[in-house]
């Protein structure tokens, strides 16, 4: 990375509020349970317990906000049994009849269970397929070493990920197209970073359609992938109106987002609860080769749309 891209990167670092990038359920361990204090030093309401499942999807009940999954045994707790789950409006969308999933099962004290932080499962075709990227662009990361940082004019590397329709999406599905890339997450709570970045993509996007741009799509990759769940960015997108027919959101497993970032020099860590993280923005040409990239939020949506290739 050259010097001025360093020193935009450092000064564009932003340090976000805990409680929008709290990793306190990211990490569940079955059956345990996390005692908090409140201001006053008296204990509050406990964490509730998390249990990791794998299972499959029987029914979708809409109506009732509801899947039926038969799921395998939860060692200590329960045998494998089909089971009605609550769950967020995204993960209802996704779900499917047959569909294999991993997810965080949560009992409540009513009796009620929901499911949270639905993937596909990883023995799933789409699963399998997925850690096969991320196998293959940690290897390109190791082996490009000091070098993995890619400058304006280089090819972007090759990935497998998942949208937010829950599909895998490989890099190569963009080949002959145009591209702009960006990189939020869905809890950011500073107005002038990640909201703002998703507006003026939507911006882009708009100013493009009406400008003739061909072949274009619009990317934005999480920063938090343990939250970023394909069902969370569904519902993302849908309630902000987002036109995805040509702008996809797109997550999956931790190292292959790392790898992302670290290839396209974009800084993102979590410290303790608070996810300190720089923000970027590229054009991609036709070719796959990063044809423009702006660093930090002082971009404008126009500015892109004019370096795009017209017909």
């Amino acid at each position: 990375m050259n010097s001025n891209g360093s020193v935009m990167l450092i000064t564009g670092m932003i340090l976000l509020a805990a409680t929008a990038c709290s990793r306190s359920g990211d990490t569940p361990v079955p059956g345990s349970a996390r005692v908090a204090t409140t201001a006053t030093g008296k204990k509050a309401d406990p964490a509730p317990e998390r249990y990791l499942i794998t299972g499959r999807v029987e029914r979708v009940d809409v109506p009732r906000k509801i899947l039926v999954v038969f799921h395998d045994e939860v060692k200590g707790y329960m045998p494998a049994m089909t089971m009605e789950f609550l769950v967020s409006d995204g993960d209802l969308a996704l779900a499917k009849p047959g569909q294999k999933i991993r997810a965080e099962m949560i009992p409540s004290k009513d009796g009620d269970f929901r499911l949270e932080k639905i993937w596909p499962d990883d023995r799933s075709i789409e699963g399998a397929a997925v850690a096969a990227g991320a196998l293959q662009l940690r290897q390109d990361t190791h082996t490009r070493g000091k070098n993995a940082y890619r400058e304006v004019g280089e090819t972007v590397p090759d990935f497998s990920l998942y949208d937010q329709s829950g599909r895998v999406v490989q890099s190569a599905r963009f080949r002959g197209k145009q591209l702009m890339v960006n990189f939020i997450f869905t809890r950011c709570p500073v107005a002038t970073m990640c909201p703002a970045s998703t507006a003026k993509m939507m911006t882009a996007q708009k100013l493009a359609r009406e400008a003739g741009v061909p072949n274009l799509e619009l990317i934005s990759i999480t920063l938090d992938p343990s939250y970023d769940t394909p069902g969370v960015l569904k519902e993302f997108a849908d309630v902000r109106g987002i036109d995805t027919v040509n702008f996809s959101f797109l997550t999956g497993p931790e190292t292959a987002i790392k790898d992302l970032l670290t290839q396209f020099g974009v800084i993102a860590q979590f410290q303790g609860d608070i996810l300190q993280h720089t923000l970027t923005t590229l054009l991609i040409d036709a070719a796959g080769k990063i044809s423009h990239r702006a660093d930090g939020s002082q971009w404008e949506a126009q500015e892109f749309v004019q370096k795009m290739r017209r017909p």
